[in-house]
């Protein structure tokens, strides 16, 4: 029972919200198949196995672990090998390097690690290993960094992803004479970037020459479960430990991961806490054993053998395409296949000079490979593929099945999508490549008017800012202008008719009040297409400067007019006495000899920005010259069978018609003309307003609709007339 107090503050829960949310949350869950359920069941009898009495549950949890060890050596060919069963895939490590500590320091279990001072410990690992293992090894350890020794990869000889045999070798002998003692050598079957494997077989004769530990880590050693296992990968069985994480090769959710080690000492085992005499502890194993039991010999080999294969069938379509650069060096049995999009920038511009072009171009193929993984994870989403960072190659797409097959559920059909997918965005992505020089001529053909933008990491064709005429402004009220100019020139082109993408840019990019245009096909008229960008720049330049100018002429019209008024009121007291502007007395004195006013109201014309006379208005009973309004922005229509900024004639079959949009018809602006989108909506009653650039006042109440504003004369008051509608004066 709840405490009382509690129990009040507590809101009652309504099933079927919880049903909902349950429902919801199934909707989101990754693929889970039965073999999964079984895993997620074993946490479940976990728990009720826990409260059996203690020998039970002894017994009990004692034959799991033995069961669950003695099908993970048989299955992958670690003979005589103890099993530590672990949540964190790094911990097992950590207690392989507390058993070697143990082992090579006989006196550390009395002493600590005050014994550690007379000979240091060194930890070596491959600069292609797992980012921060070494570091979470020495924290974990209480090593200093210094313990830790990061051994480069083949610089000039083999792989650039394989740990340096011969350095090591120097290295080891270095540390030996520094009166230090080699600890513990963890190797790679399958970098975390590349899939690339250590020469383990040379390893291990190395570790066994100076007496160090073998450790060995990576997604490869899944194979080992094959009936056909290459011997690189083969010879992994001969280490002294190695991590496996059955749950990811397998689609097993929620399961540990395993450190198989040999060493014959139970003692230092259970002091390093590879072992526990806690039953509860030995639980860990029961989701993993129930999933075996599921699966079977033939079920695991078969899950393995079909993510191997599926990377087997997307190898050789890779090598049919031109622009695609494949990185896989074991090409026969590698489960990662590793490739880049790869085309010489300096052949591709379709026309004019490109020298100079190829500065930066690695930078500039890392973003159209990024952006190449991003498309491709999200066109094919059972793909599974990621995108990984490489120091030499540089920014690579990664297919690595074993890792993502069973839990997405990647089939052979697949493949077929992503090779689909592939072939159109490396059409657009080559296109985009040869049109990038064009479209960095053509912004420089327009400057000053537009600046080209050297971004080298926007995955697209380029990116431009309009830069207004500075004329009489200072710095800071320019970049207001042109921010204020650029904005209204991305919503613009966002709202054409086209598949380009204009967008503000990189989330986190450091250039601001940019136009970065996107991933174009290769019938795009790049011309026609920065035409239109300074194009309507001007024009909504232009604009926001007839805005301004129409605010003063309207300001100075205003003071003119209430200046006029005053004087027709004065001339209007002259002319009909003292005595009629009486209210009581005048209204009298008019219905026994009615005024005859010989004053006429006065119409102000915002065009001309001057004051003239309604006469002619009373006289004709319309309004005189009204100028027509036009819009000032550009229009930009398409021609009967074109699509906007694409060449005519030309045709394309590349990505679902990426990019194009027609020609566009030069603007003509008739300096009179006000656009109709500046003029606000007269309100009831005036109302003032500053412009905080002009320091203008506009009274929209004088302003009407025709682009004239009526005063009439009549003391304090206007009245403002309707479009069409004559305007009477009365006496009064």
């Amino acid at each position: 029972m709840l405490p009382e107090p509690l129990f009040h503050n507590l809101s009652p829960i309504n099933p079927g919200i919880v049903i909902l949310e349950y429902a919801r949350a199934i909707s989101r869950m990754q693929h889970v198949g039965e073999q999964g359920h079984m895993a997620l069941l074993g946490h479940s009898l976990a728990a009720y196995i826990s409260v059996l009495d203690r020998e039970r549950l002894r017994k009990l949890t004692t034959r799991i672990l033995s069961d669950t060890t003695l099908w993970l050596c048989r299955l992958f060919r670690y003979e005589n090998g103890s099993a530590y069963f672990h949540e964190d895939d790094r911990d097992g490590l950590v207690k392989v390097c507390r058993l070697v500590i143990n082992a090579r320091y006989e006196e550390y279990a009395s002493e600590g690690y005050s014994v550690l001072g007379s000979r240091q410990p060194v930890i070596y690992q491959s600069a292609s290993g797992r980012p921060g293992l070494g570091q979470h090894l020495c924290s974990q350890l209480g090593l200093p960094l210094s313990s830790l020794c990061t051994v480069p990869c083949n610089t000039i000889f083999g792989s650039q992803h394989q740990m340096d045999i011969a350095l090591l070798d120097k290295l080891i002998k270095e540390d030996i004479e520094a009166r230090k003692l080699p600890l513990l050598l963890v190797a790679n079957a399958g970098t975390p970037g590349a899939g690339h494997t250590d020469k383990l077989a040379r390893l291990k004769d190395l570790c066994d020459q100076y007496s160090m530990w073998l450790h060995v880590e990576g997604v490869n050693l899944a194979t080992l479960a094959l009936g056909q296992v290459t011997s690189a990968i083969m010879a992994a069985s001969r280490s002294d430990s190695m991590t496996l994480t059955p749950g990811q090769w397998l689609g097993l959710p929620a399961v540990t991961a395993v450190t198989l080690y040999r060493h014959e000492d139970p003692a230092l085992s259970l002091a390093a806490g590879l072992t526990s005499s806690q039953p509860v502890a030995k639980l860990r194993a029961l989701p993993l054993w129930l999933s075996l039991q599921y699966l079977g010999h033939s079920g695991i080999v078969q899950k393995i053998r079909h993510s191997t294969a599926l990377t087997q069938q997307l190898l050789p379509k890779l090598k049919t395409l031109a622009s695609i650069k494949t990185l896989v060096e074991d090409e026969l049995s590698s489960p990662v296949v590793l490739f880049r999009f790869s085309q010489e920038i300096s052949s591709a511009s379709s026309g004019g000079s490109v020298e100079g072009h190829c500065a930066g171009e690695k930078e500039v193929l890392d973003a159209f490979n990024r952006w190449l993984g991003e498309q491709l994870l999200q066109l094919v989403p059972t793909s599974g593929v990621d995108v990984v960072e490489l120091e030499d190659e540089g920014t690579c797409v990664r297919f690595s099945p074993l890792l993502t097959a069973e839990v997405l559920g990647t089939q052979e059909e697949n493949i077929v999508d992503i090779m689909e997918k592939l072939s159109e965005l490396v059409s657009v992505m080559c296109s985009t490549m040869c049109l990038r020089q064009d479209f960095r001529e053509e912004s420089h053909r327009h400057s000053p008017s537009l600046s080209y933008v050297q971004q080298l990491s926007w995955p697209g064709l380029g990116a431009v800012r309009y830069e207004p005429r500075a004329e009489g402004m200072d710095e800071s009220r320019r970049k207001q202008e042109m921010q204020k100019i650029n904005s209204e020139l991305l919503k613009k082109l966002q709202d054409l008719e086209t598949d380009i993408i204009f967008s503000t840019g990189p989330e986190f990019g450091t250039e601001e009040d940019c136009i970065f245009v996107g991933m174009v096909t290769e019938d795009v008229d790049v011309s026609e297409l920065v035409d239109t960008l300074a194009s309507l720049g001007r024009d909504i330049e232009e604009s926001g400067r007839l805005l301004d100018n129409m605010t003063e002429v309207v300001r100075k019209g205003i003071l003119e007019a209430e200046l006029q008024l005053q004087k027709a009121n004065e001339e209007k007291l002259m002319e009909e006495g003292a005595l009629r502007q009486l209210p009581l007395v005048g209204s009298v004195l008019n219905w026994f000899s009615p005024s005859q006013s010989s004053i006429k109201g006065r119409t102000f014309n915002l065009a001309a920005g001057s004051l003239d006379s309604t006469e002619t208005t009373y006289s004709t009973k319309a309004q005189p010259g009204r100028p027509s309004l036009q819009d000032s922005s550009t229009s930009l229509r398409k021609q009967p069978g074109q699509r906007l900024f694409r060449r005519s004639g030309a045709g394309s079959d590349s990505f679902s018609e990426t990019s194009s949009i027609g020609p566009a018809e030069e603007t003509t602006r008739d300096t009179s003309a006000i656009p109709s989108e500046s003029i606000n909506p007269p309100a009831s009653h005036p109302v003032v307003e500053e412009d905080p650039h002009t320091a203008s006042v506009v009274v929209p109440g004088y302003i009407q609709e025709t682009g004239q504003v009526q005063l009439e004369d009549g003391g304090a008051s206007e009245e403002r007339v309707p479009d069409g509608q004559e305007v009477e004066q009365s006496g009064e």
